[in-house]
């Protein structure tokens, strides 16, 4: 025989909560159906803005430390395994829901919209100091990344509670309706972030803003729907506290350009001339002027340096020149310093530049300091420029076109341009060559990254093309121009530049003795790069392709 249950007695009223107790049906300023309506759309901009500090720390850990899977994969995983954890601690807040969900959203809005100005901060003045604070900006990621997980997972079971609030219903209904609401919020935040956010109101604004909505919504939604379930003491606490976070995101956003341009300043200088964000990267070009050297910045690395792209670019260029040369295709090259070259040399028909960024172009065009550094070479009528991915550009490029090609491209160890560096892409390139055709790449740096240059020359090689290493020194000390791109990390940047020169027949790095002479570059110091580059081999590299990237 079963023993009837003896009711359970009354629970306290939680000391956030009015008189009668979280377990009635809440007493809503409006009709259940509009309560309804009102707090799926609370769910709605709340997964939305979520979404939207998830991507910012992606970004960020990507623009900050380095373009890489592994960086962007740290901080979502992260983030995941906060959130669980935050959706079990949120079960003991559920008795008084209407609140917690309250602070949580202020929590929230003050942590996600000022994560990017303070991870900008932490990586623009302490992030050169060495020491503990090498890696200060990583781990102030990784810490925001835990937060925001937390926060957005203690979400889910609050809303759930006060939904069944409004009106009790199965638990496969309101988590169905729940989750469609967060998902569909979750699809805007995402294509926000791309598309709106970071175009037209950059990383640092776009997080304020996001964190102002956050707070706006979360507090009307607690206050104007929920006020009856509080007590006067929460409804003015959490009041005050929406609004003081609201006076801080506002204050910030006031600030914010006076902040960017001083921690700009931290990061590159004070010679900073040009900083803009094209939509493809952000470009910073500083000195020039005043007999100070030009130097280029792409997202954080510095990408040309007045001081040593003289080595570089006749390097790359002027060894592929040597043979026919009348038809020349540039792969990346926005700058004009790669044009610069090739035009020195007689004989030449026809230069094609395939640029994804056309500000690049653009500023290469107009800005005197670089266009005097590229001698205007976008100004030859033999040139013309292209915007557009090298990749795609090669796939639907007339067969057997060009007798030279120059792949002046970034780093391989970029996420972005791994697949510039693969197998099928080299593959392409030499459908591109005419008999006797020669390509040239851009490879890292051999000295200090052997398997990553000995990857690009293996990738090569599987392409079916020949192939000829060889490189030089002389770069400039202290400045990161590889994958990362942390402060500290400038101080061992690389020394050197190593090059792959290929063909369908043996090819030979040399100087045409009937070109122009280079400013730097001999036959001797290519000689010598040639056997530099050949004592640092590393046998029986695969290749990287595609769907097996090596870099």
């Amino acid at each position: 025989m079963i023993e009837p249950h003896a009711p359970a007695p009354p629970r306290s009223p939680a000391p956030w909560s009015a008189p009668g107790g979280p377990d009635g049906p809440a007493r809503l300023p409006v009709r259940p159906g509009t309560g309804r309506f009102l707090v799926l759309a609370g769910v709605f901009v709340c997964a939305a803005c979520g979404l939207v500090y998830e991507l910012e720390l992606v970004a960020l850990a990507s623009y900050l430390m380095g373009d890489s899977v592994t960086q962007a994969s740290v901080v979502l995983s992260v983030m995941v395994f906060a959130m669980g954890i935050g959706s079990l601690a949120a079960k003991r807040l559920r008795p008084l829901a209407a609140a917690g969900f309250g602070a949580v959203e202020a929590t929230l809005a003050l942590i996600g919209g000022c994560s990017a100005m303070a991870l900008y901060a932490v990586f623009a003045w302490t992030g050169d100091w060495g020491g503990m604070w090498a890696n200060g900006s990583r781990c102030l990621l990784v810490a925001f990344s835990l937060a925001v997980g937390l926060l957005i997972g203690a979400e889910v079971p609050l809303l759930m509670e006060l939904i069944q609030r409004i009106r009790r219903q199965d638990a496969g209904g309101a988590v169905a309706d729940l989750f469609a609401a967060d998902y569909v919020g979750a699809l805007v935040g995402g294509l926000a972030f791309p598309f709106l956010l970071l175009p037209f109101l950059g990383q640092l604004t776009g997080a304020l803003l996001t964190g102002a909505v956050n707070t706006v919504v979360g507090g009307a939604l607690v206050l104007g729907l929920f006020r009856r379930d509080l007590t006067r003491r929460a409804c003015w606490l959490l009041l005050i506290g929406n609004g003081l976070v609201l006076a801080v995101l506002a204050s910030a956003a006031v600030l914010v350009d006076d902040f960017e341009r001083a921690a700009r300043q931290a990061m590159y200088g004070e010679d900073v001339r040009v900083a803009l964000q094209t939509g493809v990267k952000e470009v910073v070009l500083a000195g020039g002027t005043d007999g100070r050297p030009l130097d280029i910045y792409f997202d954080g690395r510095l990408r040309v340096s007045g001081r040593d792209e003289l080595r570089f670019h006749e390097a790359l260029v002027h060894p592929a020149m040597t043979g026919p040369h009348a038809r020349v295709l540039i792969l990346g090259g926005g700058d004009g310093l790669a044009v610069r070259e090739v035009l020195r040399h007689s004989g030449v028909d026809r230069v094609d530049v395939v640029e994804l960024d056309a500000e690049v172009v653009r500023l290469a065009r107009t800005d005197p300091a670089l266009s005097a550094l590229n001698e205007h070479a976008f100004g030859d009528p033999r040139v013309r420029v292209t915007t557009a991915d090298a990749f795609g550009w090669l796939r639907g490029a007339t067969p057997a076109a060009y007798d030279v090609v120059v792949s002046d491209l970034p780093d391989p160890g970029i996420t972005a341009s791994t697949k510039l560096y693969s197998q099928e892409f080299y593959g392409l390139a030499r459908r591109v060559l005419a008999p006797g055709g020669r390509l040239v790449v851009h490879a890292g740096p051999v000295a200090s990254g052997p398997r990553v240059y000995w990857t690009v020359e293996a990738t090569v090689r599987a392409a079916g093309l020949r192939t000829a290493p060889y490189g030089t020194g002389g770069r400039r000390a202290g400045g990161a121009a590889g994958p990362d791109r942390t402060p500290a990390e400038r101080t061992r940047a690389p020394r050197d530049w190593g090059f792959v020169l290929a063909a369908r027949t043996d090819p030979h790095p040399r100087l045409d003795p009937d070109g122009p002479r280079p400013s730097v570059l001999t036959e001797e110091s290519l000689a010598a790069g040639e056997r530099a580059a050949r004592r640092t081999r590393i046998a029986g590299l695969p290749a990287s392709t595609l769907v097996h990237p090596r870099y």
